[in-house]
């Protein structure tokens, strides 16, 4: 099964992994069919939680890789595609809050993003979810993209534990849209529907990452460093701000040192 995934084109690796974190925000999405209300402090722990993976994963299998990835190539400073990258990361991912219609979770409905718009409060809320995962699926493929490009610093199981780090995430990610969308008197079928599908750019964004550095090799470690700038942001403009709306302060900081372990033995034990 391991050689039968080796043998795959990169784009091809990134579309499977991708589809496997999908399908772990899928099943968090189906908690709504046992239960129509989510304790909140539960709920901000697991919004910590995810925060901590994707700080450790933004440096770990990112920005780490890049600045390493720069010294394998003698590019000089070192510092400069990692610091660019970043930034342009974060940029990217404020360009679209700016204009897509978005509302994050907690917050009343006369506090949404983006355009002004006629649109439901579910809807807003799953395109919020949406929003952040992008990052997520363009962290993957850039990932197994590293590995086809034969950078010394980029490893297949590097790419894997990102992915592991990213699916465990995407559980309590998944229940954090459906579960919100049935206390507003969604039905269960379709609170799962919008769960789940807040996680499919995960995959497109995936293979377009992958696809990316492949074609141009040189903007790799750019492209590294840019998914972990756009990360970053998602978590210090929404993940983070959200798990402490509900005053459960010392409960979500205590997720997200959870969570930052856990993605670091991940990348650092199996990458």
């Amino acid at each position: 099964m391991i050689e039968w995934f080796v043998q795959l084109s990169p784009v091809w690796q990134a579309l499977i992994a991708t589809g496997f974190t999908w399908l772990v925000t899928a099943l968090g999405a189906a908690t709504v069919f046992f239960f129509k209300r989510v304790n909140r402090k539960l709920l901000d722990g697991m919004l910590g939680f995810a925060a901590g993976v994707m700080i450790a994963a933004s440096f770990w299998s990112l920005l780490a890789p890049a600045i390493a990835m720069t010294r394998e190539m003698n590019v000089a400073p070192v510092w400069l595609p990692a610091a660019v990258g970043f930034l342009l990361g974060g940029a990217f991912i404020r360009l679209i809050d700016l204009f897509l219609p978005h509302l994050h979770l907690g917050f009343p409905l006369s506090e949404a993003e983006g355009l002004p718009t006629e649109w439901r409060r579910s809807i807003l809320l799953v395109l919020a979810i949406t929003l952040h995962n992008i990052p997520e699926g363009l962290a993957i493929g850039v990932a197994f993209g590293a590995v086809a490009a034969g950078m010394s610093s980029a490893t297949l199981a590097g790419a894997a534990a990102l992915a592991i780090g990213i699916a465990i995430q995407n559980f309590p990610e998944g229940m954090a849209v459906s579960v919100p969308l049935r206390s507003e008197g969604m039905s269960r079928l379709k609170s799962f529907w919008f769960g789940q599908s807040s996680a499919l750019v995960e995959p497109i964004a995936g293979a377009l990452g992958a696809a990316a550095v492949l074609l141009i090799r040189p903007i790799l470690p750019y492209a590294l460093a840019f998914a972990a700038g756009a990360m970053i942001f998602v978590v210090v403009e929404e993940l983070i701000p959200e798990s402490q709306l509900a005053k459960n302060a010392d409960f979500a900081t205590s997720g997200a040192m959870l969570g930052f372990a856990l993605m670091m033995i991940l990348d650092v034990g199996f990458g």
